[in-house]
């Protein structure tokens, strides 16, 4: 559960049948702090098909989320032809939490957004 850091990011498959890929990153906050350690962590999101139309339709930045996914490694090499490793959280389903009042930007019920800046 966290928050959405920007709004999200969506494109298409350039197959006969487009697929909707919408991509976004959860800030989570961790239910304790280590000293020097951050309070929160960043998860990379990835969605597709219906599940993406979804999030292209309805998620926003700061809007409180659960998900529901798999992690997955992949690998690239990006333009300067070093080899680079990202794991994502595969998303299957999206779940609001609260009710709209408490799911803006606007609520600090529990401090979160002032660890996060929107």
């Amino acid at each position: 559960m966290g928050r959405l850091v920007k709004d999200v990011d969506v494109r298409y498959t350039q197959s006969s049948e487009p697929l909707t890929v919408a991509r976004y990153t959860l800030a989570v906050k961790r239910n304790f702090k280590a000293s020097n350690q951050p309070e929160v962590d960043f998860f990379n999101c990835v969605a597709f098909g219906k599940t993406g139309d979804f999030a292209e339709k309805y998620l926003q930045k700061g809007l409180l989320i659960c998900v529901i996914g798999r992690l997955q490694n992949r690998s690239y090499t990006d333009n300067e032809g070093n080899k680079k490793n990202v794991t994502e959280v595969i998303i299957e389903e999206h779940h609001f939490t609260g009710d709209k009042k408490n799911n803006t930007t606007e609520s600090s019920t529990n401090n979160f957004d002032d660890v996060v800046s929107w």
